[in-house]
């Protein structure tokens, strides 16, 4: 796929009806050779669109308006080269953990939570969080998590989990406001909810840290999953992770968690794992497969906003 048309993929699917400002700008860059040339100077896996926007938006460029942007990026592409060399979309979108919900609360209990691609592990406090499903609300207190169910019953209560920790080849760490401010800049400009959700989750995460592993995730896993207690259930699970994993390295990693105890939670887009069946996507926007030691059970919208029960 060309840098042009992945940037017309995620304006398409990804940010149109999200993010109006980003579906705008991806259109531009889509058309724009100057910045796409700017673009083929970087490896494939550093031209994505949230990597470029989210950086212009942590150094204070303009996003909202595409000539603005298409000048500043230009005038100052050392620096943003530099930066998205160095830095990788770690969205820590807490809300993803309203669609692991349904899941994790039907395992045996209680649970040893280990996430691959922790960034700063914001994902590994689900029994923390509240969530409204409709008109059906689990828990108390901030952040509430927010997510249209569609064929499946919202738990009845929230995990019990004993024990989280989180691989990542590069950690982020939430009493630092750095990485909480670049964590910021990678949430879509309008989405001021998520940036709120993103202060209230930082603070649960910051009161009680979790373990988190600088390391890789074939290599590294097992030493990590070895800590966790006896008598809890160990899951390991990653959302919109694997696709910044080359092909070799996703086999690599689904070999190796197949042989740890516990279960395996996946949440990828379609084509990053192989099944055997899937379901037509109930329309053209962007869903991942949240998948069960393999067998998908449903597809959910990146931001844990929507899930829709298959299986």
């Amino acid at each position: 796929m060309t840098t042009a048309t992945k940037y017309a993929e995620f304006a398409a699917r990804e940010a149109h009806g999200v993010s109006p400002t980003y579906e705008r700008l991806a259109r531009a860059v889509s058309r724009d050779e100057q910045v796409l040339a700017l673009l083929g100077t970087l490896p494939p896996i550093k031209r994505q669109p949230n990597l470029l926007f989210g950086v212009v938006r942590f150094l204070g460029g303009p996003v909202e308006d595409p000539a603005a942007f298409h000048d500043y990026t230009v005038e100052n592409w050392p620096v943003i080269e530099a930066e998205m060399r160095t830095r990788a979309t770690q969205t820590n979108e807490a809300g993803r953990c309203a669609v692991l919900l349904p899941v994790l609360a039907a395992l045996p209990q209680p649970l040893a939570l280990l996430e691959v691609g922790a960034s700063a592990g914001l994902c590994l406090y689900p029994d923390r969080y509240a969530y409204r499903y409709g008109d059906h609300m689990i828990g108390s207190g901030e952040p509430v998590l927010e997510c249209a169910a569609t064929g499946v019953a919202p738990p009845a209560s929230v995990p019990d989990v004993v024990w989280r920790a989180g691989l990542d080849l590069n950690p982020l760490d939430v009493t630092d406001s750095a990485d909480v401010a670049w964590l910021d800049a990678l949430i879509w400009p309008e989405h001021a909810h998520r940036r709120a959700r993103l202060q209230a989750a930082a603070a649960i995460a910051a009161a009680e840290p979790p373990l988190l592993m600088r390391g890789d995730l074939v290599d590294d896993l097992p030493a990590l999953a070895a800590q966790a207690p006896t008598g809890a259930t160990l899951v390991v699970f990653h959302t919109s992770v694997l696709y910044q994993v080359p092909a070799p390295r996703r086999e690599a990693f689904a070999e190796v968690v197949r042989g740890l105890p516990g279960h395996w939670i996946a949440n990828e887009a379609p084509d990053v794992l192989p099944y055997d069946a899937l379901p037509n996507p109930p329309d053209a926007a962007l869903y991942n497969v949240l998948a069960l030691d393999g067998t998908p059970l449903a597809w959910t919208r990146t931001h844990g906003q929507e899930i829709i029960w298959f299986a």
